[in-house]
């Protein structure tokens, strides 16, 4: 085959076929296509965009171009949950013990911070001495014996991924549906799994901002889910103003931990109930989404799945005590209230900026060698449709740097809208596609 016909092909908006898309992932990734020729494939893509059919030729190439993960040797449904990304989004850390409790396994691969979105990996290193770089042996282990495991992805797990991703990132061809999913299903179909369950995020704080490009989104995951005989259900949920009200990453633990062991209520616990009632129904341990959400509720009131989390905690090596006593976790050395000047209503939240507000903190990572603090962050006291009172706290930022509290402040103020009219709360879930 010739690289150069298959671009042009690509630039005359025709279609591929699948030994020319295999030729073309395989040769990329073992870098006998240069750069400059597979970023003219993908701005051609980008512009001309794929087929149902292409994408699925993408997936597939992409997920073969590693080692595909075979848990056959573990008997029962396996179903994980990806989620397109958002600020304060933790619902990993409640999801999985939850539906482990149930008797379904959680094999979970998951990413670190992205820009202005928490990653999983990042959040569960916060807890000392928690592994994440497990070995897939290990995995599988870990895995069959606590019935949930969270790694992230390894050398051998779809390599072209972390080839083309780069590229896109310099090349300015992220925002594609089509690339998005393949680079999604390609790492989540290597895990050896029965079902997806799909969180995809519409609002400020999301990567696709409007309800109708999520929709698109969910709609071409689930569809190439489908392509693999994968049962895959994908909600569509509010990210115009953060998840819960922890953001940072020990932050977010503790939040977890506050829904798992003490029973907090809020839009967090919310989401994470429907989200688990979604798998434990696809991992065919109810006969509806709504009896899977009551069995959901039944193990977070027992405390099973909280002692489910200590026992994923424990078999990759994080020190259960922080988690019962956290009060014992270090602090930042700086903090500051952001008060009310009046009796008010928070009108609108630019979720995008408090994410980078969390960053300026110390939260995550402006560029790929800064090391994160795992302290630092926010927590915010009141969200859209709550009343405010003069002088109530609306959030609390920690930072180890005055410098850092100062900026992050500055940016908050600017990201929140107050009104005087009571505001209606923010629909958590927009939309179920099946």
């Amino acid at each position: 085959m010739n690289v150069i016909e298959i671009i042009k092909k690509k630039r005359d908006k025709k279609e591929l076929t699948e030994s020319e898309i295999d030729f073309l992932i395989s040769k990329y990734t073992t870098r006998e296509i240069p750069d400059y020729q597979f970023s003219a494939f993908l701005m051609a893509g980008f512009i001309n965009g794929f087929s149902k059919k292409e994408t699925a030729f993408l997936t597939k190439s992409m997920l073969h171009s590693g080692k595909v993960l075979n848990l056959n040797s573990i008997t029962g449904r396996k179903v994980d949950k990806h989620s397109t990304g958002g600020v304060g989004d933790k619902t990993s850390l409640i999801i999985a013990p939850i539906v482990a409790s149930i008797g379904i396994y959680v094999p979970m691969i998951s990413g670190r911070g992205l820009g202005h979105t928490g990653g999983t990996l990042d959040k569960l290193e916060s807890i000392p001495g928690f592994k994440t770089n497990l070995s897939i042996k290990k995995f599988e282990t870990t895995l069959k014996k606590v019935g949930a495991a969270l790694i992230g992805q390894t050398k051998e797990i779809a390599p072209a991924d972390k080839f083309i991703y780069a590229l896109r990132d310099v090349t300015g061809t992220v925002e594609s549906i089509p690339l998005i999913t393949a680079s999604i299903m390609s790492k989540k179909l290597a895990e050896g799994i029965d079902a997806l369950v799909l969180d995809v995020k519409t609002g400020s704080g999301a990567f696709m901002k409007n309800q109708s490009e999520s929709e698109m989104l969910a709609e071409s995951l689930v569809s190439t889910a489908k392509s693999f005989k994968k049962d895959c259900i994908a909600v569509i949920s509010d990210m115009n103003q953060p998840l819960g009200n922890h953001i940072g990453n020990w932050l977010e633990v503790l939040e977890s931990i506050e829904i798992l062991r003490d029973g907090k209520k809020n839009d967090l616990t919310e989401l994470s109930l429907i989200l688990s009632g979604i798998m434990i129904y696809l991992g065919k341990k109810a006969k509806s989404i709504d009896e899977g959400i009551e069995l959901a509720i039944k193990v977070l009131k027992s405390g099973q799945a909280f002692e489910k989390f200590l026992q994923i905690v424990k078999a990759q090596s994080g020190n259960i005590n922080i988690i019962l006593n956290s009060n014992e976790y270090p602090k930042s050395k700086y903090y500051f209230e952001l008060k009310s000047e009046k009796q008010c209503f928070i009108k609108e939240m630019n979720t995008y900026e408090i994410g980078m507000a969390a960053l300026e903190l110390g939260a995550g990572r402006m560029t790929k060698d800064d090391k994160i603090d795992h302290k630092a962050g926010i927590i915010f006291h009141k969200k859209i449709g709550e009343q405010i009172n003069k002088n109530d706290t609306i959030c609390s930022l920690y930072s180890d740097s005055q410098e850092k509290i100062n900026l992050a402040k500055s940016r908050i103020q600017k990201a929140i809208k107050f009104t005087d009219k009571k505001t209606k709360p923010k629909i958590l879930i927009k939309k179920i596609i099946s």
